[in-house]
């Protein structure tokens, strides 16, 4: 493993608002460059009370201005609700204002509900342009041609770097036929990640930006001082994740001593399988479960993220998980 990075999604607690959690993420990003993260990503998520990063790119930029040397970037932005070009402007601007420090992850996924779909894209093409429309933004990013009909300023020339995301087969796919870095979202949907990268590896195809695969794993991450109390802060995300399966989605809850008089029993099962990919507990206890993880996939990067009620201890949890990637990754 090269590198380990930080997923965050601007969680909105229970009591609190969409302020104060936009400040947590700068004062986390700040954190996290301290602690030595490469990369810090944020989500394109709509329509959901406890997600703060809907206009990613706009709080990509606060976090880039707050920080100095840590990449920023898009964990992802979901291509299907924007025009290539306006995600091309936008990212151009942000690789211009923060040169060398900017990273574009592109998900095939709405990121929300249908109907919240529909009021993002006004019209629902009934056919996959996915693949076309990656093309296109990645030649916007390109130096300037002279046959250019249509050009991204800023943008062009600034050669943004491109990752697929994904949780299927499919992007595993097309970042290979494309020879992009791929970055799987096991936190919470790890079932096809075994045979994903698999196929990627095996069908990688070298391009400018990228020679050989680059593959990048999601895990949960839930550090404390004691294996207790991190099951503790990670009831607030399995709570979370439960009642958006139920559709009741809110606010990230308060965490609870016993989340099976909270969560149905069926539910609380598929909840912990999906949030599977993940470790929790003292520095001691999450060095064997990160270490069995990265032994097992060989990812080049890991990226962990982790939803806590409390943004103090969320800090704490991923200043303590740094410490133990910071030894797995020189080891």
């Amino acid at each position: 493993m090269q590198h380990f990075s930080l997923l965050d999604l601007s969680p909105v607690p229970e009591g609190q608002t969409a302020a104060e959690a936009l400040a947590n993420t700068v004062d986390l990003a700040r954190a996290a460059e301290q602690a030595g993260y490469h990369r810090y990503w944020l989500a394109e998520h709509h329509n959901m009370p406890g997600i703060a990063s809907a206009a990613t790119s706009l709080v990509i930029g606060q976090v880039a201005a707050a920080t100095s040397t840590m990449r920023v970037g898009a964990g992802g932005i979901m291509l299907p609700n924007h025009a290539p070009l306006v995600i091309a402007e936008q990212f151009g601007t942000l690789a211009t204002l923060f040169p060398g420090r900017i990273d574009l992850g592109l998900g095939r996924a709405p990121g929300t509900d249908m109907a919240t779909a529909r009021a993002l894209r006004r019209h629902m093409a009934g056919e996959d342009s996915f693949p076309q429309d990656v093309q296109e933004l990645m030649s916007y990013f390109r130096p300037a041609s002279d046959t250019s009909r249509v050009r991204a300023i800023p943008g062009e020339g600034t050669q943004v770097p491109i990752w697929i995301l994904g949780s299927s087969l499919y992007g595993a796919q097309l970042a290979a036929a494309f020879g992009l870095p791929y970055a799987f979202a096991s936190h919470f949907a790890p079932d096809m990640l075994e045979e994903a990268l698999q196929i990627y590896r095996s069908t990688f195809q070298p391009s400018p930006q990228l020679a050989r695969p680059h593959v990048m794993v999601a895990a949960g991450v839930f550090a404390a001082d004691t294996d207790k109390e991190a099951d503790y802060l990670r009831s607030s995300q399995l709570l979370a994740f439960a009642r958006l399966r139920m559709g009741s989605p809110g606010k990230l809850p308060l965490p609870v001593e016993d989340v099976s008089v909270e969560i149905p029993a069926p539910v609380l099962n598929q909840v912990e399988h999906a949030l599977s990919c993940s470790a929790t507990g003292s520095p001691d206890t999450i060095r064997e479960q990160l270490a069995a993880i990265i032994d097992r996939y060989q990812p080049d990067e890991l990226m962990i993220t982790g939803m806590i009620h409390d943004h103090a201890a969320r800090v704490k949890s991923f200043q303590l998980a740094a410490d133990v990637l910071r030894e797995l990754a020189t080891g």
